[in-house]
């Protein structure tokens, strides 16, 4: 079997890689702090501090891996301003330059969509300007341009899949739709922000389908990993609430907006026609099998 190396597999997008990338003939190492997926064939886990430059380095020397899913990044409070962007930059950097060094061959990155300049409303991977002003987006799009640079000087394949916005299972329960279907399953007062905005959203197990299909394509560079649709936030809320069959009150405008863009939507040209993705989910579906965990979730933990 072909052997990966994914950091961050146990987190809400790593997770899904990884049981795709054993679905389709990997066997995946996926070192953390704390080891905690549900064991299965095809998954080695260990315990590994990546801030422990001379471990982690030791760590790729044993294994030489020449493939690499790259996912862990800072994801404590208030992400997008955090120094810890910087420390995870560093530490992406100083990884990268170590897979090369033992026989790394295909390299991905997670990129994101807080990379770009949001203003511009539909976001390009080949005109759209990478002058998003958060930490995390600056740091994520210094890890592109110089990761880039580095593996073409080093002849590696680069990959970097700009995630966009995305839903399922395991996510924050703080975040937006997990705190929607959690409210209305309890029968709660639902508090959210004017809900006008218009995103980009995709399930979870079509972004990591969408990774694991790139890592495996001959495309290279930056792919947003986007529906291509944008959706009114205000009917994904009416829509959970219809699912539920909720008929409490929902408090629209109780929560302040994060941002002041009206509509963040991405191109999927390259991830449909290049790389051949296509989506298993549609909102509608996602949001039911999304639901149905949800539910499946908190019957557990009464």
């Amino acid at each position: 079997m072909k052997k990966i190396l994914i950091t961050g597999a146990s987190g809400f997008i790593g997770r899904c890689v990884t049981d795709e990338m054993i679905k389709r003939g990997y066997t995946v190492y996926a070192p953390s702090l704390s080891p905690s997926l549900p064991p299965q064939d095809g998954l080695l886990q260990s315990r590994l501090d990546f801030f422990d430059r001379e471990a982690l380095k030791r760590y790729l020397a044993e294994h030489r891996f020449e493939n690499l899913i790259h996912l862990a990044w800072y994801v404590g409070p208030k992400c997008h301003m955090s120094p810890g962007n910087m420390d995870w930059l560093g530490l992406s950097l100083d990884l990268l330059k170590s897979f090369a060094e033992y026989g790394g061959k295909t390299f991905l990155g997670a990129g994101t969509v807080s990379e770009y300049d949001f203003s511009c409303g539909l976001l390009r991977e080949d005109a759209t300007a990478l002058a998003n002003p958060s930490l995390y987006g600056q740091s994520k799009a210094a890890l592109y341009n110089v990761g880039k640079s580095f593996c073409r000087q080093a002849g590696i394949a680069f990959k970097w899949p700009r995630i966009f916005n995305l839903y399922g299972p395991y996510e924050r329960p703080a975040r937006l739709m997990p705190s929607v279907i959690c409210s209305m399953l309890k029968n709660e007062d639902v508090k959210v922000s004017p809900c006008t905005k218009f995103l980009d959203y995709l399930h979870v197990y079509d972004t990591a389908r969408g990774i694991a299909s790139l890592f495996e394509s001959d495309v290279t560079d930056a792919v947003n990993i986007a529906s291509g649709q944008p959706v009114q936030l205000r009917a994904v809320v009416e829509e959970i609430a219809r699912q539920t069959g909720f008929k409490g009150r929902i408090l629209w405008g109780a929560l302040e907006e994060n941002f002041a863009d009206p509509v963040i939507v991405g191109s999927n040209v390259r991830l449909t026609q290049e790389v051949g993705w296509q989506p298993v989910y549609t909102l509608q579906t996602g949001l039911r099998q999304t639901i149905d965990w949800w539910k499946e979730f908190l019957y557990e933990h009464v």
